[in-house]
């Protein structure tokens, strides 16, 4: 194997590295300053890192240029390009937002056209250079980034693919340079889907991505991240995804991946030149990645790269989204190129289980077409088990978690982690391959499935869409493994107090009142436990009809906290395989296939590991994909031993257009009333007088006199006083205002002394001003009110 100690330099001879800033890419930003992680500050951040640390002077600073539109055209499509240069202009200035939201994750401004073409222009520039010698290696500070961008779409925050730009314009317009083989190292935390759907049948580019995959839950949620999408035709063999079954995976995975897959694959293909796409969001503290890298693990991983190619390496600024994390892992990256030393401390080098596991997996795949992955692997080196998922992959917005970056050790001192926990892989991982006559390759996006037949997927595709292999995941069985075993509390505040009008959606069919029988879940296990307790936000009855329940309004939580407001929740312990079932089910996304008597569930959870990270510390998560659906937002109140409390109920903006008249609000229908009672009455919580009371004094008070509290969705700001802010007045903590959960093993009466519940409740008849208000379609939400 090649040496991981340098480039190949005269002794003595100082490094020329290019670095490549210009402020006009700044120009890209929200249109209406909306708050967004790919922001200008990112590019501003490091530039301001780098001249601080005497980085800059030491390097030859260069100035951005536009891409040729040429140059553009070798991977994306003619209309794509004319949209991203049109796009700023005046022409589009009434129509730009909603162009931008056709496109998944993106935004546009009036200086979005002139970005997207001097970061491609960028990386271009860089590379020229650096194949050339003019350049030892180079750094281009670019946004917008790139790796998403496919072939005729912008994606994911990229407008324009500018390392596979660049590659191609090594590789087919300076044949005089002598680049003909390329390594693209990709280490963004999310998969480069479209940098590898425009070079899976070229091998003269052996593409590499480790990424978070979450078994097809993470970000861009695609089939072709997994393991076995290893390139077509003659490109088969070049395309390397390592994909993460989890986050929190750091310096130690990283370097594993590196010396038992990447390293020893690309001494055997011996590149002319290294295009790093330099995303740095899986770093410490970022607040998408939810993975560990420290600056000097990222300065370790480029320290083994530079032993090929001469040392030739681009690095291009993908994804990285913590200010001080990325700047200081792009700082000890040229610190390395520079060639300063560095110490790197191995006292926790041990990788995950999972990681050995994926590493055995990649090698299995690969070995027929890189021999050198067929020689057996170390043992006897500890590892790790995989972490608790409720412990936060990232941390939350505190940077003084991600170190600076000090000095380093010597370039050799590489750390071997090695060590075979057993021969046999997970279960989840291994199975459901396919033999070549059963290829269907599902492509998932939210709950979206596009099927394509065998004869199909064994063609090159015209506009740049990944081709299948002969062997793929089964995603929909891969998340489900993973989400069966992580446990969670669901509550219920609406007809699912009842357990057994619960168990429907667990089990499948109906109980007295309902008009609809449930689906009920693929995993069919009753919940492990049920507890009560009550929340701060009020309850209300909303819209005038449902499938299931017939006229008359059906439960929601105001996502809004409101320390004045109580409402009764019955909690129920279950799987988050589970809960998406629940989630599916609640708003109409099962589907009744009578040619087979099998229902039809998508494809991909709305609730994944990843989401689930997130909503911890957000509290709230608006699912976008079913963003029309009645209960498409999914509310965090709390932990319950050790295991999030999780709901869901309409977004804010939905209870906005209940208060305008809008959206009617409207008394219970008396079935859909009893099915509430049984459950507080049953529960032990009330009795069937205060249970009335209880449900009449909801829908009596509708949301009229809500005193301001916590914004909870997706959008806009707080309004007034935080719960956190009420809390630290009263003294109290925040979870406080929920209070303590009766456990159904022990269930008690309330005591005599509890508080009524919110305004006067058991003294108020139930209003019937909402019963005839308006009718409106119900084929958004199953109406069963949760």
């Amino acid at each position: 194997m090649a040496a991981a100690s340098g480039s190949a330099r005269a002794v003595g001879a100082a490094p020329r590295v290019g670095l490549l800033y210009d402020n006009r890419m700044c120009a890209h930003a929200t249109p209406d300053g909306e708050d967004h992680p790919e922001n200008p500050e990112r590019l501003r951040a490091i530039w301001r890192k780098l001249a601080a640390e005497g980085i800059a002077s030491r390097c030859r600073v260069l100035k951005a240029k536009e891409a040729n539109e040429n140059y553009i055209a070798s991977v994306h499509t003619q209309d794509h390009i004319k949209l991203m240069r049109d796009i700023s202009s005046k022409e589009y200035d009434s129509s730009r937002n909603d162009i931008a939201k056709g496109f998944n994750s993106i935004y546009f401004n009036e200086g979005s056209s002139e970005s997207a073409f001097l970061a491609a222009g960028s990386v271009i520039e860089v590379s020229e250079k650096v194949a050339a010698g003019e350049l030892n290696s180079a750094i281009a500070l670019v946004r917008p980034p790139g790796h998403h961008a496919e072939h005729n779409a912008a994606m994911g925050f990229c407008l324009f693919n500018n390392v596979a730009v660049g590659a191609n314009y090594l590789l087919n317009e300076r044949p005089d340079l002598g680049i003909k083989k390329i390594l693209i190292v990709d280490w963004d935390v999310h998969h480069g889907n479209g940098t590898q759907k425009m070079f899976y049948d070229d091998p003269r580019v052996l593409f590499f991505s480790v990424h978070r995959f979450d078994f097809g839950s993470f970000y861009p949620s695609q089939g072709d991240a997994s393991h076995c999408f290893i390139g077509e035709g003659a490109g088969q063999g070049y395309n390397i995804n390592v994909p993460w079954e989890h986050g929190k995976c750091g310096d130690a995975d990283y370097v594993a991946v590196w010396d038992h897959i990447l390293l020893p694959i690309a001494e055997a293909f011996d590149p002319d030149i290294i295009l790093v796409s330099a995303g740095f969001d899986a770093a410490l503290g970022d607040p998408l990645g939810g993975c560990c890298i420290t600056p000097n693990g990222y300065a370790l991983l480029l320290t083994k790269l530079l032993g090929f190619a001469e040392g030739r390496v681009v690095m291009a600024l993908e994804g990285g989204y913590n200010l001080k994390s990325i700047a200081n892992s792009v700082c000890a990256c040229a610190k390395v190129l520079l060639g300063d030393k560095f110490t790197f401390n191995a006292r926790e080098m041990r990788p995950f289980e999972s990681t050995w596991r994926v590493i055995k997996m990649v090698r299995d795949e690969l070995k027929t077409y890189w021999p050198v992955l067929s020689s057996k692997l170390p043992r006897n080196v500890p590892l790790r088990s995989a972490p608790s998922y409720m412990e936060p992959y990232a941390s939350s917005g505190s940077e003084s978690d991600v170190e600076d970056v000090d000095e380093l050790p010597d370039a050799d001192s590489s750390v071997d982690i090695v060590q075979v926990v057993d021969d046999g892989l997970s279960e989840r991982i291994t199975m459901l391959k396919l033999g070549q006559d059963n290829v269907a390759t599902k492509n998932t996006s939210s709950c979206t499935t596009v099927e394509r037949s065998p004869t199909d997927s064994v063609q090159a595709q015209n506009d740049g869409s990944v081709v299948a292999p002969t062997r793929i995941y089964d995603l929909s069985f891969t998340w489900r493994s993973a989400l069966s075993k992580v446990y969670v509390w669901y509550a219920s505040f609406g007809s699912n107090m009842w357990k057994p009008r619960f168990l429907c959606y667990i089990e499948g069919g109906k109980v007295d009142g309902m008009s609809i029988s449930c689906f009920g879940s693929h995993d069919t296990s009753p919940p492990r436990g049920t507890m009560w307790k009550t929340v701060p936000h009020r309850l209300f009855f909303g819209r005038s009809s449902t499938p299931c329940w017939g006229t008359g309004g059906v439960a929601f939580l105001n996502p809004e906290i409101n320390y004045n407001d109580k409402s009764y929740i019955c909690m129920y312990k279950i799987t988050l395989e589970q809960f998406n079932d629940v989630l599916f089910q609640e708003n109409c996304l099962v589907k009744d296939n009578s040619e087979d008597g099998k229902n039809e569930f998508p494809d991909s959870p709305l609730i994944g590991l990843s989401e689930m990270e997130s909503i911890s510390s957000n509290k709230v998560l608006h699912l976008e994909p079913i963003k029309d659906s009645w209960y498409s937002n999914v509310l965090y109140l709390g932990e319950e031993d050790d295991l999030p409390i999780l709901t869901m109920t309409c977004p804010s903006t939905d209870v906005a257009r209940h208060k305008s008249g809008e959206l009617p609000l409207a008394p219970p229908s008396e079935t859909y009333s009893a099915t509430l009672i049984k459950g507080l009455v049953e529960g032990k919580q009330l009795d069937t007088n205060e249970a009335a009371n209880y449900i009449n004094a909801a829908s009596a008070r509708g949301l009229a006199n809500m005193s301001t509290g916590n914004h909870n969705d997706e959008a806009g700001p707080s309004r007034g006083k935080t719960v956190e802010e009420q809390a630290r007045e009263n003294n109290t903590a925040f979870w406080d205002f929920y209070d303590e959960p009766v456990r159904n093993e022990n269930m008690m009466d309330m005591d005599e002394g509890d508080e009524e519940m919110g305004d006067d409740v058991g003294d108020e008849e139930m209003g019937d001003e909402g019963g005839n208000v308006g009718t409106e379609t119900t084929d958004s939400g199953f109406g069963d009110g949760n």
